[in-house]
């Protein structure tokens, strides 16, 4: 069975962020692809992805902003905000989202919560 492994988008300005998590989840068998910025993931495209994680404190589109953006085109994607801030008190703003992680996070939860989400997705893929 050569299923495709899932590829998961992490949207941040801190590239030592980007990196740990690329490490984390390449480790778990995920294929990873960061950007710098709201606008460089927009830019090349949501296609392919099978999941976000993005920081939600950005200059430019903050995290919020993205996953308004993206579940406008793809409402069906799994978008995980992190933050270094206490932005996560914001309860109102955190719909829509599959899960909200205050670094430095627990990897292991994090990699629970990415797996749930994709196993959840296929789960309802597999009924249309």
């Amino acid at each position: 069975m050569s299923e495709a492994r899932p590829v998961v988008a992490i949207v941040d300005d801190d590239p030592r962020l980007i990196e740990s998590l690329q490490d984390l989840l390449e480790s778990a068998n995920y294929v990873v692809r960061g950007y710098p910025s709201a606008k460089s993931l927009l830019d090349s495209g949501l296609a392919g992805v099978d999941a976000l994680i993005t920081d939600i404190g950005m200059p430019g589109t903050d995290g919020f902003e993205l996953r308004d953006m993206v579940k406008k085109v793809r409402p069906e994607l799994p978008v995980f905000l992190i933050t270094g801030r206490h932005e996560i008190a914001d309860r109102d703003r955190a719909q829509g989202i599959s899960g909200f992680f205050r670094k430095p996070f627990d990897a292991r939860a994090l990699l629970a919560a990415v797996g749930e989400a994709l196993r959840d997705r296929k789960m309802e893929g597999q009924h249309d």
